[in-house]
């Protein structure tokens, strides 16, 4: 079974003042585009890098996640710190996930540009940095999603099989 990590990093969803529609967003659609028999460790946290280093550790370290999503922080704003803490915990930076994320997200809004999602490796986990509003997060799973099953499989993480229909996977021959 392969366990996914759903990390939203907000300050106002960590003290329960709005919910995590973001977290709910990714979930749906690993939902229809997993094949897989998967098991999804949500957590909330504020922005900031220590509580998001912290939490990316935890769900790579101890709790053996092969691929972490992370929603939120990712933006210019002082407190949006995501990049930074996962730079802080990842042993390899994978830069092509943001920029496929950010053309993909320039074909309808412009500000994509102010976008700074990345993605990176720490041991046998991908952790992929995702934008924080719903509509965003469909547009850049699918755009890099195709990709996700091939490197984690080149990274030794559980093996990810995908619903054809939703999210063709590209597996070299």
């Amino acid at each position: 079974m392969i366990r996914i990590g759903i990390l939203t990093i907000s300050d106002r969803a960590s003290r329960g003042e709005y919910e995590d529609t973001s977290g709910a967003a990714i979930e749906g659609w690993l939902s229809l585009a997993i094949k897989s028999d998967w098991e999804s460790l949500r957590r909330i946290v504020p922005d900031g890098i220590v509580p998001v280093q912290n939490a990316l550790i935890l769900l790579s370290d101890r709790d053996q996640a092969d691929l972490i999503l992370t929603t939120g922080g990712t933006g210019p704003a002082p407190r949006d710190l995501t990049p930074e803490a996962m730079q802080a915990v990842i042993k390899r930076e994978l830069p092509g996930f943001g920029e496929l994320m950010r053309r993909a997200s320039l074909q309808s809004v412009p500000t994509a540009i102010l976008s700074r999602q990345t993605a990176g490796v720490r041991g046998r986990t991908l952790i992929v940095n995702l934008p924080g509003k719903p509509a965003s997060i469909k547009v850049c799973l699918e755009a890099v999603f195709p990709a996700i099953p091939y490197c984690l499989d080149l990274i030794g993480a559980a093996r990810l099989e995908t619903h054809p229909q939703v999210c063709r996977a590209f597996r070299p021959e």
